[in-house]
């Protein structure tokens, strides 16, 4: 990377990014959808039997799981409560091997060496995918297999298929190779599927350099300036390459045990069939406007032909077609918090409505806020006017702006990344996601390199500003369905140890 790059990054962290125009939290009074349970079998019967062009499982999976372990790293230096956790509990891990660790008891600093340097495990270098999450019978499952076991129950296309595209590392590459390749002819045979596997990586072209806490270039040990890859928004790049209509966004790390994912399961489908009622719906909005246009360039074309014919009323201006805008312009505030500026005439207000319902559609999960790490829901003002909904993660909340504080506090809902995306247009052509990202919606996040402290500077994130000028319907989906690993500790809680 240039200097000039490099200290144009830098400067981001000293002057930061604009603060997002925050109208109010989303939530269930306004934003967010708690289905019925009659809405919610109207969904899943919707997923079932809607027309979809395709269908695939989009992984985010890149980079090593150093933050997993960033607690795990400190104790290896000086013993601490995390390091004494993982010891006491070691047998209960799936990763555990006798090999490795030994017997009991367990030296606290000797286990976190053996679990992260490459003499022992070296969890500490390799991606949260490939890492052994959970304890079966029959096996020991990384987090990647159990995406496979998701996929084939609600993502199977029509020919039998399940295509998941997980993003990577190249250096990673064999891992996740090798992962894939104990498994898929097992899980195939076991599940009646046949899976397609597609490996994606961000480009070296986006990463950015990350500093200290006080934003002097962060130096390793070799004494070379550290890079990072900029977050998960480089990925809209790698999701625009996607050729299926509906796609499913779900992190890495987000599974629990087999027997636990009935919850997962029937959430997807009906996260799913919402989409697809909300795409149809915009479909039949954005035919009939566009039948509204078509009328009114054959009656101008008459006119012009047909001197003797009298040159009718403005067709945009007639009751009829201000009746369809209005129920629109309703729709849209009701169903997606969107509000449009004011129009000069009639036809400028059916242009804008149409814009409006023309773009990339993305229904997202959200769930009860119980205090778990993650971004949330808002409703978002723009520089012209319009409102939409969108995420933000708490570093893009103004502390010292008391309207944005008191809606951060009646935030009722976060974010647990479990998206649905339909990505062809009303003409089944691909929308080219980079026209929908909002460029100034980058941020600043605390990360750790081997236990050290940085800042990182990221891209606007893919479900936040890489997903800004997309319709967006947040829907409540019960805490079962959330069950990330953060921190290694995490594996011992009831969604990854109970076989």
């Amino acid at each position: 990377m240039d200097g000039n790059k490099i200290n144009a990054q830098i400067e981001h962290f000293h002057k930061g990014f604009p603060w997002l125009d925050i109208v109010a939290a989303a939530t269930p009074e306004k934003g967010i959808k708690v289905l019925s349970e009659e809405q919610e079998k109207e969904a899943e019967e919707y997923f079932s039997s809607a027309e979809v062009n395709g269908k695939c499982k989009f992984v985010p999976a890149s980079g090593a799981a150093s933050r997993m372990f960033k607690d795990i790293f400190a104790g290896i230096k000086e013993t601490n409560d995390a390091v004494r956790k993982l010891a006491d509990n070691l047998p209960r891990f799936a990763f555990y091997d006798e090999t490795v660790f030994g017997k009991a008891p367990f030296d606290p600093q000797k286990s976190a060496s053996s679990l992260l340097e490459d003499d022992g495990l070296g969890y500490g270098s390799k991606p949260k995918g490939v890492l052994k999450f959970h304890s079966y019978p029959e096996e020991k499952r990384t987090a990647l297999a159990e995406h496979f076991v998701e996929g084939q129950n609600y993502m199977r296309n029509a020919d039998g298929t399940v295509k998941l595209i997980i993003t990577i590392s190249p250096e990673h590459r064999a891992l996740f190779e090798k992962a894939v390749e104990e498994i898929r002819e097992r899980y195939e045979k076991k599940y009646g599927v046949r899976y397609n596997i597609e490996f994606t990586f961000q480009d070296k072209e986006t990463d950015t350099v990350a500093v200290t806490p006080d934003n002097r270039p962060f130096i390793k040990d070799d004494g070379t300036m550290l890079f990072r890859p900029a977050g998960h928004g480089a990925l809209i790049f790698n999701l625009n390459k996607v050729k299926e209509e509906l796609v499913s966004i779900k992190n890495i790390d987000n599974v629990c045990l087999e027997g636990m994912q009935e919850a997962t399961y029937k959430w997807k489908k009906i996260l799913m069939g919402c989409a697809l009622q909300l795409r149809d719906r915009i479909f039949g909005y954005i035919y009939a406007l566009d039948q509204i246009a078509s009328s009114e360039i054959k009656n101008a074309m008459s006119s012009t032909l047909q001197a003797y014919m009298p040159l009718q009323e403005d067709v945009w201006a007639s009751d009829e077609v201000q009746e369809l805008c209005n129920e629109i312009e309703t729709f849209l505030s009701e169903e997606l918090c969107v509000s449009i500026p004011e129009a000069k005439n009639c036809r400028e207000r059916a242009a804008q409505l149409r814009k409006k319902l023309d773009r990339p559609i993305r229904v997202c999960g959200m769930v009860r806020n119980l205090g778990e790490p993650g971004g949330g829901p808002f409703v978002i003002r723009a520089k012209d006017g319009s409102t939409s909904l969108q995420i933000l993660e708490s570093v893009q909340i103004n502390p010292d702006d008391p309207k944005a504080v008191k809606a951060l506090k009646e935030a009722t809902h976060f974010n647990p990344v479990d998206i649905i995306c339909c990505l062809h247009n009303s003409k089944g052509e691909k929308f080219n996601l980079p026209e929908y990202v909002d460029e100034e919606t980058g941020f600043i996040s605390s990360k750790s390199w081997q236990g050290r402290e940085l800042k990182a500077l990221e891209l606007p994130g893919l479900w936040n500003g890489a997903m800004s000028d997309w319709n967006t319907m947040f829907v409540e989906v019960p805490i079962e369905t959330f069950n990330p690993v953060k921190t290694v500790l995490d594996l011992l809680r009831p969604a990854h140890t109970q076989a």
